[in-house]
């Protein structure tokens, strides 16, 4: 797997698309391939491989390429493909009816729907668990730097990252907050992954700590914005979810309208572009792709 345009019969292959694929068959390989009655590994791959946008791990592939990563490409595929299982172990979580009772996820009934809450709750531990295993069998990848690798992930697992976030959004979420409060649930539940996956990158390269600081500083903006997108597309149709799952909580949209939050995106992303333009200061792929990710998205919801 490597990132850049490649011919196929004469055409240039848009290398995002091309990195896409090499998740999405990396994923395929590394979930248990069950009998129709095996339902907890059916549901962990019903979970993850129902098609999503993959933007955890195509930010960790991308960012070690700006970065200068020349290693094994096999162990970064893997780093990358174990982001995007625990995410899909959050999702599966955050799902259930104790939690947000959603009913539709990638415009598909829920795992807890398909498959009951038991069965759904056990898949989430099997994700966690096959996770953490992949990472620690990653081809090409020192054992020191699998190790860091297992400390930033299980961080933002716990209770200083998605635990705390989803606790927070359940608890105080119904209840008038400040800014800061809604920032910083906001941080745990998205900011958190997001910064496991630019860690990772620059834990596979050796990156120093100045560039890794300047992407944690990333990632809180990354995050930052990507929830503010995400409370803004709370009444479309079109994002794969229930609609309207934010009524009634003091959610950035819910307390200073869309307008005032579209701004605050935008200026989240403006400090994403910044750090990103001094950790990789040699390549811009990572920093192009956001902006023109966001813009996409932002269009469609305005």
């Amino acid at each position: 797997m490597s990132i850049g345009s490649k011919k196929s019969e004469g055409r240039v292959t848009d290398p995002i698309t091309l990195t896409l694929s090499a998740i999405e068959q990396r994923l395929d390989q590394l979930l248990p391939n069950p009998s129709e009655r095996e339902k907890v590994s059916l549901a962990m791959r019903e979970g993850t491989l129902t098609p999503g946008k993959r933007i955890r791990p195509l930010l960790l592939l991308l960012t070690a390429q700006d970065l200068g990563y020349q290693s094994s490409q096999q162990g970064l595929l893997d780093f990358a493909c174990a982001i995007e299982i625990v995410h899909a172990a959050s999702l599966i979580m955050d799902d259930m009816p104790c939690m947000d009772n959603a009913l539709v996820r990638r415009s598909q009934p829920t795992v807890h729907r398909k498959f009951g809450e038991a069965v759904a709750l056990l898949a989430v531990v099997a994700l966690v668990s096959k996770a953490f295993q992949i990472i620690s069998q990653a081809e090409g990848i020192s054992d020191s730097a699998k190790n860091l690798a297992v400390a930033e992930l299980s961080h933002a697992i716990g209770v200083q990252g998605l635990v705390e976030g989803q606790y927070q959004d359940l608890s105080e979420g119904e209840n008038p907050r400040s800014p800061e409060a809604i920032a910083l649930t906001n941080h745990y539940k998205t900011s958190t992954l997001f910064c496991a996956a630019l860690q990772m990158a620059a834990i596979a390269v050796g990156a120093s700590e100045a560039t890794r600081d300047q992407l944690r500083h990333c990632s809180f903006n990354l995050g930052q914005a990507f929830q503010l997108l995400d409370d803004l597309s709370d009444d479309s149709l079109l994002t794969g979810k229930d609609p309207h799952q934010d009524l009634g909580k003091s959610t950035w949209v819910n307390v200073f309208g869309a307008r005032k939050s579209e701004k605050q995106l935008r200026d989240h992303l403006g400090y994403v572009s910044l750090h990103f333009s001094q950790a990789c200061q040699h390549s811009r792929q990572t920093q192009q792709f956001v902006e023109q990710w966001f813009a996409q998205k932002l269009a469609a919801v305005g």
